[in-house]
């Protein structure tokens, strides 16, 4: 029986998904897509690097009480929603409004995804090319030998040609959308398959290569040796903002992904394994870039130079560093391309369902959009690096400052992360935790005495935790605390 036959207060025991909907194969399959969503350029260099800056094991810590308070409840909520509505994140929303007897206007919940996750492959594609362009500089010994001053200049000499970068950000989302056309069974299934394990292998391989380094035990030492003389209200903040950002929470990927799950399966078994993952990625990569780092003698807080500048370097000085780095490269392609592919397929969901054309059309047409959208992003580092945007508003306690000096890749990601995913993140634990009627949560999630638990963290703790990160994000916090003097 299709969704669209089916009684709209049917119990989710005995709902069946739509006759023209897929499914993962198993829950193995589903967790591993799940971690390739939340696995990304960003585990590999900031979580290792907030982590030492606020305290190693102390952050863990920290961190890990995070994500069983924000990220697991809402991850939880949100495949629930994907999974009991089992259609895109528009539809889905519409639907399970008109359900529990809400406004369909929820459907707003649904786009802010859709058209979140949208904006984000537009210029994450264009980052994911640089990680692209230094596999074969790489590979071809052009770093080694080189000091910090050339290494920075041949960093430079990629992001100032526009060619360059739209030629990978094309390849790049080329690769992306070959594997989405191709549908879930076909193609993110078999994706996953593949590049996730490969992706772990690639990280052991470089594990046995830090070790080999003279530096390991100082590299263990920087991310887990405790240090609570560390931990300040920022890293706190740090410690909730990366666990609600990491999973991929409030942007439809997850949503979409949950609808594709079997009704047999554990939707906390698969939250919490998807977030044992992401962290296990994110700690396994701090492992391997710090000794490295201190190897050589150099800065471990570079941000996101890290990547492109300080290890590059490194790895031009090492023994062996020409193939292990360009191996580094290439865990950094895998971890990208598997984010990208559940980023655009919300809106591939989305296309199929309210145009009535197939997978590769809404693929391709939806490829091309967010193709033409990345031209943005590729011009902000060059031909338009001069085009900038300030926003500020003034109190009588000064000056507060949104957004300075910023790109348009700057306001992208700014509009994206500090703004469209929290809220995503925060209506969906509302609606999940307030609006949604018990009986329907209850049936979906099927975890018992475990239910209450989860009901006060996604009413009650999750939402406060995301209404401070989405403040924090914004400046508020920190502009309240310069007028307290705190």
């Amino acid at each position: 029986m299709s969704d669209s036959a089916s009684p709209l207060n049917e119990p989710a025991a005995n709902k069946k998904p739509s006759a023209n909907r897929e499914q993962w194969s198993s829950r193995l399959v589903f967790i591993l897509a799940a971690t390739g969503s939340a696995v990304g350029l960003g585990n590999i260099w900031k979580f290792p690097y907030i982590t030492g800056e606020f305290g190693g094991g102390a952050f863990v810590l920290i961190y890990l009480l995070c994500i069983a308070s924000i990220g697991i409840p809402i991850m939880m909520a949100e495949i629930m929603l994907g999974r009991r509505g089992r259609h895109d994140p528009v539809t889905t929303m519409k639907k399970l409004a008109k359900e529990s007897g809400h406004s369909r206007s929820w459907g707003l919940l649904g786009w802010m995804g859709v058209i979140a996750g949208f904006l984000i492959l537009s210029y994450y594609s264009v980052i994911a090319g640089w990680a692209m362009a230094y596999v074969p500089r790489m590979a071809a010994g052009t770093f080694v030998g080189l000091d910090a001053e050339a290494v920075n200049s041949v960093f430079s000499t990629l992001v100032s040609s526009p060619e360059t970068l739209i030629a990978w950000h094309t390849l790049f989302l080329f690769m992306t959308m070959s594997i989405v056309a191709r549908g879930v069974r076909g193609g993110l299934e078999k994706a996953v398959t593949y590049l996730m394990p490969m992706l772990f292998v690639l990280l052991v391989i470089l594990i046995f290569y830090a070790m080999d380094t003279g530096h390991f035990g100082q590299g263990l030492s920087y991310l887990f040796n405790p240090d609570f003389s560390k931990i300040s209200t920022e890293g706190v903040l740090s410690a909730m903002g990366h666990a609600f950002f990491t999973l991929s929470l409030g942007m439809g990927a997850i949503m979409v992904y949950g609808s594709y799950l079997p009704d047999n399966t554990s939707i906390a078994k698969a939250s919490i394994s998807v977030a044992f993952m992401d962290t296990l990625v994110a700690l396994l990569a701090g492992m391997i870039i710090f000794p490295i780092v201190f190897a050589n003698s150099l800065e471990p807080g570079a941000g996101p130079g890290l990547i492109f500048k300080t290890l590059p370097l490194a790895f031009g000085q090492m023994n062996y560093g020409t193939f292990f780095g360009t191996l580094f490269f290439i865990l950094l392609v895998f971890a990208a391309w598997t984010s990208s592919i559940s980023l655009i397929e919300p809106a591939i969901t989305w296309a199929m369902k309210t145009f009535q054309i197939s997978r590769v059309k809404a693929s391709v047409t939806s490829g091309m959009l967010v193709w033409f959208m990345g031209l943005f992003t590729v011009f902000s580092f060059n031909l338009a690096s001069d085009v900038t945007i300030s926003s500020v508003i003034s109190t009588k306690y000064g000056e507060f400052v949104i957004l300075k000096d910023a790109t348009a890749f700057d306001f992208l990601d700014y509009l994206t992360s500090n703004i469209m995913l929290p809220l995503g993140g925060l209506m969906i634990a509302v609606y999940a935790g307030w609006l949604m009627k018990k009986e329907y949560s209850r049936d979906e999630l099927s975890i018992g005495l475990w239910f209450p638990i989860w009901s006060v963290l996604v009413r009650y703790v999750a939402p406060v935790m995301v209404i401070i990160v989405f403040l924090n994000a914004m400046g508020v916090v920190a502009f309240v605390r310069s007028i307290m003097g705190v």
